[in-house]
């Protein structure tokens, strides 16, 4: 995991090739059919990576309150079935992605990314069923904080981390001892294949064409997960009402976010998109406001304010080091 981590530094440049690389084939020869590709290359012009990737936030959240309505019906990990077939299902169709032409690298860095993605879902849905949402993200973003620290090549990044570190910790309210220790387990393993995402989703949007990746490698984590969610959901599995979440889930929480992030890799280097997820926990607490009605103490504000400012400093810190060789 080391070496994964420490080859995510160079993201920038290569970021930018890969986007350019991408408009370019929107623009002149991408297939008519490709409705998708040229919808993600406008997007990725419009709205800014950040953008993305807060949006993306939002989506994962609000798709993971669906999922645990689901829970009762299907289990932990026949909603992870669930999310991740349709998902591929609706990615395969829309993108209608080409398996020719591409190098075993190229398919080993899809069947890196499928695999870390399938293995993040199960871990973080077995996790939430045993111990709080609000916990198990906290617990989970430790993944990315971890691999902004490593990655970054900047000292600056280290203090913004820290920062978010401090701010994840505190909206843990440092109650993690009366946690499930098994459903904590869980969710910090769900934070070290989180980090691996990252890693593979770089890898992935630079390697194929606009959402084509993501397609393959959501297919490959179903196939993944198939088997395991038919051994806990059986026959819950086709239930027409089930399927109706499952859809839902499969949409606000892979399909849309993914794409996201992926669009946002393609510009944004992996340090400060690591940053970045720590908004993950303040999305969840501000969901839980809004759509649960869950009031927030002074600490948990404060932790959300320490997390945004870190987000915040990253973001600067990044378009101020971007600036610096235009200027000279």
């Amino acid at each position: 995991m080391d070496s994964q981590v420490a080859e995510a530094a160079p993201v920038p440049a290569a970021d930018s090739v890969a986007g350019s690389a991408v408009g370019s084939a929107v623009d002149s020869g991408a297939p008519s059919g490709r409705r998708t590709g040229r919808a993600s290359g406008v997007a990725s012009r419009r709205f800014g990576p950040v953008a993305l990737v807060v949006a993306g936030g939002f989506s994962v959240q609000f798709g993971s309150a669906v999922a645990v309505l689901l829970m009762p019906r299907a289990g932990a990990l026949g909603v992870v079935t669930l999310r991740l077939v349709l998902a591929a299902l609706v990615l395969l169709l829309v993108c209608r992605p080409k398996v020719r032409g591409y190098s075993r690298a190229d398919w080993g860095t899809v069947v890196a990314f499928g695999a870390a993605m399938a293995g993040m879902n199960i871990l973080f849905y077995q996790s939430i069923d045993r111990i709080p949402l609000g916990a198990a993200v906290t617990l989970e973003v430790l993944g990315p904080l971890v691999l902004s620290v490593v990655a970054s090549r900047r000292l600056v990044n280290l203090l913004w981390a820290g920062l978010a570190f401090g701010g994840v910790a505190l909206l843990g309210g440092g109650g993690f001892g009366g946690l499930d220790p098994l459903g904590a387990g869980f969710a910090l393993a769900a934070g070290a294949m989180w980090a691996a995402y990252i890693v593979f989703s770089a890898r992935t949007g630079r390697r194929f064409p606009q959402a084509d990746g993501l397609a393959l490698a959501m297919a490959f984590g179903a196939v993944l997960s198939l088997p395991l969610g038919i051994a806990e959901a059986g026959g819950a599995l086709v239930v027409p009402s089930t399927v109706a979440l499952g859809l839902g889930v499969a949409l606000l929480s892979s399909v849309l976010p993914y794409t996201l992030e992926l669009l946002a890799l393609r510009r944004l280097p992996a340090p400060t998109f690591a940053v970045l997820m720590s908004l993950e926990p303040a999305i969840a607490a501000g969901a839980g406001f809004l759509v649960l009605h869950q009031a927030l103490s002074v600490a948990e504000g404060l932790a959300i304010a320490l997390v945004i400012a870190a987000s915040i400093g990253a973001v600067r810190t990044q378009k101020a080091a971007a600036a610096a060789p235009a200027a000279t």
